[in-house]
């Protein structure tokens, strides 16, 4: 008969197949954490019994590895071709060197597995937290973290199992759109029919809440939104070039007004323009949810909406100063609202409509 030394170790996966679990329960449950996690009772009584029914013993040695902490901290992001996500990156790891935390970063290009992957990866250095910003599912990275005791925290993209600190997407849309309306009501052109929506996916949190702004501010203004001008195309550049080009040939006219969802976008409607009909950027009313300077060197009539990063990392920072745990709050930052290079606000519109109509 073999002796204790060489009976198998018990492990949390092991209670979890036998609970009908996840590990990530169980841990909760061992490690005192199950009532943060919204775990009944009931459950977490039924899981200490089975633990101890076979014979469970934490491994101590694992767990002091896991208690010392490493002062490093994590962040996946989807790409640093903006200027939006470069700026996050950059303010991340300033703040983090401040603290005295190792910053490591990560780009996953909005590939899931590689999301993944690269969480697992942290894990095996012993982070002590993990920012996932845009990530594609920040829930089932907070599961993984979670089962080995790191908060999660999410930015850009909201979820439900860690705080989210993300734009009021909905509102920086009303407004860019309110403020494209009122330029459009102004010049008393025949606007409502042609304001296109381009770009991003609508399965995504900003996406479809950047579209439920555009939507609601044609509303309010009176008109009719043209559900065939949405063209939720993609982030890639050639998406929305392609999607800008079908569109055009389609009607067969230029647009009163483009809604483009980020620059990376905005590239690929510029690149169309450059190449048919150059004279169309002094003509169309650009908006774009993302702000880049020298995009305002390419049209005359371009609005931007400028994401606070900022705001949004000192609103994270003040997250990961504090005590855990967390709870898994959405904390909505104000964007700001750019025309000719000055903040643009809601009374804006007010003004121009009324100068308009006098």
């Amino acid at each position: 008969m073999p002796d204790s030394a060489s009976r198998k170790q018990v492990t949390i996966y092991d209670i979890a197949d036998r609970a009908g679990t996840s590990a990530s329960t169980v841990g909760a449950v061992l490690n005192g954490s199950w009532r943060t996690r919204r775990i009944s009772e009931n459950r977490a009584n039924t899981i200490r019994k089975i633990a101890n029914e076979m014979g469970y013993a934490p491994n101590m040695q694992a767990r002091a590895l896991r208690s010392v902490r490493s002062r490093m901290i994590g962040m996946i992001i989807p790409m640093y071709d903006n200027r939006y996500f470069g700026a996050i990156a950059e303010r991340f790891e300033l703040e983090a060197r401040a603290r005295g935390l190792l910053p490591m970063t990560s780009c996953t290009r909005r590939e899931p597995e590689l999301e993944l992957a690269t969480v697992r990866q942290m894990l095996s250095y012993n982070v002590d937290r993990i920012v996932c910003a845009g990530a594609s599912d920040p829930d089932g990275i907070a599961r993984i973290c979670q089962a080995q005791d790191v908060p999660t925290i999410n930015l850009d993209l909201p979820g439900t199992a860690a705080p989210s600190i993300i734009s009021n997407n909905y509102t920086g849309a009303y407004k860019l759109t309110a403020a494209l309306i009122a330029r459009a009501d102004a010049d008393n052109r025949d606007w409502h029919e042609d304001f296109l929506f381009v770009g991003g996916r609508p399965t995504d949190h900003y996406t479809s809440e950047r579209i439920r702004g555009f939507r609601d501010a044609i509303a309010d203004a009176g008109a009719v939104p043209v559900e065939d001008n949405i063209l939720a195309c993609g982030y890639a550049a050639a998406k929305s070039k392609a999607a800008f080009s079908a569109k055009i040939e389609s009607t067969g006219r230029m647009p009163t007004a483009v809604f483009v969802n980020s620059t990376i976008s905005l590239e690929g409607v510029f690149e169309w323009l450059a190449q048919y009909d150059r004279a169309a950027l002094d003509t169309i009313l650009f908006g774009s949810f993302d702000w880049d300077p020298f995009a305002q060197y390419m049209a005359q009539n371009l609005f931007s909406v400028r994401q606070d990063v900022s705001a949004m990392l000192d609103a994270m920072f003040q997250v990961i100063d504090s005590d855990p745990p967390h709870d898994p709050k959405l904390i909505q930052i104000e964007p700001i609202v750019i025309s000719d290079g000055a903040e643009w606000h809601a009374e804006t519109a007010s003004v121009m409509k009324s100068e308009a109509h006098a």
